[in-house]
């Protein structure tokens, strides 16, 4: 069964270009998408047993990934949440920790290790 993912990304080239990856190589199906904290809070809250995998960029244009990774807090032990930022910084992957994120990755330098990681969920 292919994982289902709900992307949080704010730039339209980089959700659509991380869509297409994440289907073609990691084999997972993207459910949905936002662009704002309002409008992915409100899916995932709405759709909680909807997805297994949420990847979320902190800075969005509208509101922050720090609520939509917070909207999260009753997921089930098998969803997953990731965060991908181009702030890695030790303060940011500290506060991802404290929110219960699964793993940080750099939208830098950690694309390929992304999508490894997505491999491993299959």
């Amino acid at each position: 069964m292919a994982i289902r993912a709900y992307l949080v990304e704010d730039y339209p080239n980089i959700r659509e270009s991380l869509a297409e990856t994440l289907s073609e190589v990691a084999h997972v199906t993207v459910v949905g998408q936002a662009d704002n904290e309002a409008e992915a809070t409100a899916w995932l809250t709405q759709n909680p047993d909807g997805w297994d995998l949420v990847i979320v960029d902190i800075f969005l244009r509208d509101g922050n990934g720090v609520g939509v990774v917070s909207s999260c807090k009753n997921r089930r032990r098998n969803q997953k949440l990731v965060v991908l930022t181009g702030y890695g910084t030790p303060e940011i992957r500290r506060l991802c920790s404290d929110l219960g994120v699964d793993v940080v990755f750099d939208k830098s330098i950690d694309t390929d290790a992304l999508i490894d990681y997505c491999k491993t969920l299959g």
